[in-house]
């Protein structure tokens, strides 16, 4: 009886022995409906990310953030660091027009970007984005990380944020087809 002890549901059961068969009814009716909307209450709507706003079924997602995360380790940490954290005073331009490596979690800005930018910039890098004002250290992995590698980066990076982030950022990104 999920938290109730057996006393309790007995003294309940008791009460309800002596009730007409309506009130019976309407129990009944208001226990299913309980328990059907318990049943169909998902990740999100308790603050967590189903992978369902992307397109991918909560399974896949945690298998391949758990992949993403033995790739981000190899390629991401070492300028992003292990949790994500980022380089310090990642907001500050360095001399040379570049930006340390910014966080991937919550206090950064990964999670304003569109899945497909994210992609993107995990494929190609930053270059394509530099100025006479601004250079970027990201390099390309296009050539060492396949797409499902980096869909699989991606998972990860999403496990780093808040359900608040993850629900923000899958506004930005259409489910891909």
């Amino acid at each position: 009886m999920g938290g109730v002890s057996k006393s309790a549901g007995f003294r309940v059961i008791g009460r309800l022995v002596g009730m007409p068969v309506a009130t019976w009814i309407g129990v009944a009716l208001l226990a299913l409906v309980g328990a059907g909307l318990a049943a169909c209450a998902t990740g999100a709507d308790r603050g967590e990310d189903s992978g369902a706003a992307s397109g991918v079924s909560a399974v896949e997602a945690s298998a391949g953030a758990a992949r993403g995360a033995e790739l981000y380790a190899t390629h991401c940490a070492s300028c992003h660091g292990a949790s994500g954290e980022g380089q310090a005073n990642w907001r500050t331009q360095n001399a040379d027009g570049s930006y340390p490596a910014p966080p991937h979690d919550r206090t950064g800005h990964t999670w304003h970007h569109s899945d497909a930018l994210l992609l993107e910039l995990i494929r190609d890098g930053g270059g394509r984005y530099e100025s006479a004002t601004f250079k970027s250290r990201m390099p390309a992995f296009g050539d060492r990380l396949n797409e499902a590698d980096r869909l699989a980066v991606l998972a990860f990076l999403k496990t780093l944020w808040g359900p608040d982030e993850r629900r923000q950022q899958a506004e930005v990104s259409p489910p891909r087809r």
